[in-house]
């Protein structure tokens, strides 16, 4: 039955219809009759008033990778919208669904320099993959359907309602969604894979004498971890992940060689390198995976299956491109997989990177400091290797993922495209809101906190069970790790001050722990785990660890810089 709502009434109807059960926002006077109309609605949706705008849709970010439903953020105009820039940019590069709804100033008032007019569509047109403006009510209901729709199908990624204040005092008759399907022009992802391609692409796998499986984020995305693992189970062929990749693929599982790229395992980037055959499924082929492009994986033929037909040749040139949903393609391909070839040479050469690279582990080493990568191997054997990890961007995400080993998927969420500090603490928040069943720790670097750390208060103030571990060496760690390495050791501007973190939390009213050792770090992170509600841990770590391996910018994918062998150099401290 019709009834004569105000548009700010219709858009809390439509987040009800979408199934929206948590947004993340900051009200101010352009979006000021949504949030006034939030008051009826408030026993239906649990809004989360953020303490920046930029942790709303970080939240928002976080709360989606975690659920995989489309998360919500909401803003005012003018800077409150310009605030959310950074977050919609994060989720833009890692393809996660988030809506944002701004107020914008009266359909009278734009394009006049009126008080916190912007142009947020403009602003925000290349990191959407759409975007409203809404200055008509008879369009409201439609463009916020389709927003959901567009932001959750396909490739998934941000998509910004900028909702005119007239519009929102507006009243029309609502009857909620029309019958009919969203039908888009032009937005029609393929069903299947034509059966050229698979039977072309069959022909390489069968045929390989080196294979390897590249497996990304769309692996996860496309909820086709099953698929992918009869693929590699069926062909006897070794998996190595993206960041963003990890978890699609068990850790644990023999077949899984780790992460590769920039500071993925050396073995993980030999192996690329010597390969006859790449399967990439879901991933895109970024810098930090491939390094210089001219020699990446020479001798090798190339399959790549991705949902984003623009992402096929656009790096890498590839021999079979298929562009289809990737759980489709691979139910298509695993059938006419040759079960079990042997490939015991190229296994044998894997075997003997491995064992070269884990006599280099920094865990092989005496330190008389706390070292990153024992703070974070503590958290994995303390946890189990069960929860769900947030982290921020730099060594200690690195760090996380060469020492924290995930077999689970959706259990680590990282920025990983735009690699963005300050993204772990809110989007940890977000996520908490959805993940119920598993322990959340957030690690950061005492860089990365400072830039969201106010954020502390809607943790508290939500009580939000997370543990939140600050990995504190002094400095930016990587961009340190840079200066040292290619810039002859000049730290400039990158010793960084931070507050007492004990105090702090003391302060925002939630317990503060700090570690030094490393025997402290299993009862402190007991003493976490009792408490409910959020928790800061200190870490303070060695001041000038590194990263190893690591592929300099723009150089050939195996030629790492790697950790002096502990036989014939002593690490440096």
């Amino acid at each position: 039955m019709a009834r004569l709502l105000t548009g700010a009434e219709i858009v809390w109807e439509c987040l009800l219809l979408e199934g929206v059960e948590v947004v993340f926002g900051y009200p101010g006077g352009a979006i000021l009759p949504i949030y006034d109309a939030l008051y009826k609605y408030q026993d239906r949706i649990h809004h989360v008033l953020t303490r920046h705008e930029q942790g709303a849709t970080h939240m928002a970010d976080g709360y989606a990778r975690a659920s995989g439903k489309v998360g919500v953020a909401m803003a005012t105009s003018g800077p409150g919208a310009t605030n959310m820039v950074t977050g919609i940019a994060t989720a833009m590069m890692d393809s996660s669904p988030i809506v944002c709804i701004t107020g914008q100033v009266a359909t009278t008032a734009i394009g006049g320099d009126a008080f916190q007019e912007t142009d947020i569509t403009g602003i925000t047109q290349p990191i959407t993959k759409h975007n409203y403006l809404v200055t008509d009510i008879e369009d409201l209901v439609e463009t916020i359907r389709e927003a959901f729709y567009i932001a959750r199908t396909g490739r998934p990624g941000p998509v910004l309602v900028d909702i005119a204040k007239d519009v929102q005092n507006a009243k029309i008759e609502f009857e909620g969604y029309p019958d009919e399907p969203v039908e888009l022009p032009g937005y029609h992802p393929p069903a299947q894979a034509p059966e050229a391609q698979v039977s072309a692409a069959l022909e390489l796998i069968n045929n390989a004498k080196r294979p390897i499986i590249l497996a990304g984020h769309g692996v996860l995305l496309s909820d086709s971890m099953k698929e992918l693992r009869e693929l590699a189970e069926k062909g006897n062929i070794p998996v190595t992940t993206t960041l963003l990749g990890i978890g699609a693929f068990p850790a644990s599982h023999p077949l899984n060689l780790g992460m590769m790229g920039m500071h993925g395992g050396a073995w993980c980037n030999y192996a690329v390198q010597e390969a006859d055959l790449l399967i990439a499924c879901g991933m895109r082929f970024d810098d930090r995976v491939t390094g210089n492009l001219k020699t990446y994986s020479p001798n090798s033929k190339k399959i790549h299956i991705e949902i984003d037909a623009s992402e096929i040749n656009k790096n890498v040139k590839v021999d079979v491109g298929i562009h289809a949903d990737l759980g489709t393609v691979l139910r298509q391909i695993n059938p006419g997989v040759e079960r079990g070839p042997d490939r015991t040479e190229w296994w044998a050469k894997i075997r003997d990177w491995q064992e070269d690279a884990n006599e280099r582990d920094i865990l092989q080493f005496e330190s008389p400091t706390l070292l990153a990568a024992q703070a974070i191997r503590k958290i994995w054997e303390g946890t189990e290797g069960k929860a769900f990890v947030v982290t921020d961007v730099g060594q200690h995400q690195m760090l996380e993922c060469q020492y924290y080993a995930h077999d689970d998927p959706f259990t680590l969420s990282t920025s990983g495209g735009l690699g963005t500090m300050g993204f772990s603490l809110p989007a940890a928040i977000g996520a908490s809101f959805y993940v119920k069943d598993r322990e959340i720790w957030t690690i950061a670097g005492d860089g990365c906190i400072q830039m969201t750390i106010m954020e502390l208060a809607t943790a508290v103030q939500e009580n939000c069970n997370i543990n939140i571990c600050i990995i504190n060496n002094g400095y930016l760690g990587m961009v340190r790790q840079w200066q040292q390495m290619f810039y002859e050791s000049r730290y400039v501007e990158t010793p960084i001050y931070s507050p007492d973190y004990v105090k702090l939390a003391e302060a925002y009213g939630m317990p503060g722990y700090r570690i030094e050792k490393q025997e402290d770090i299993i009862p402190t992170m007991r003493k976490a785990q009792a408490h409910n509600g959020p928790v800061l841990i200190e870490f303070v770590v060695e001041r000038f660890d590194n990263v190893y391996p690591m592929v300099p910018a723009g150089a050939d994918l195996h030629n790492m810089i790697r950790r002096p062998h502990p036989r014939f150099e002593k690490m440096e401290m």
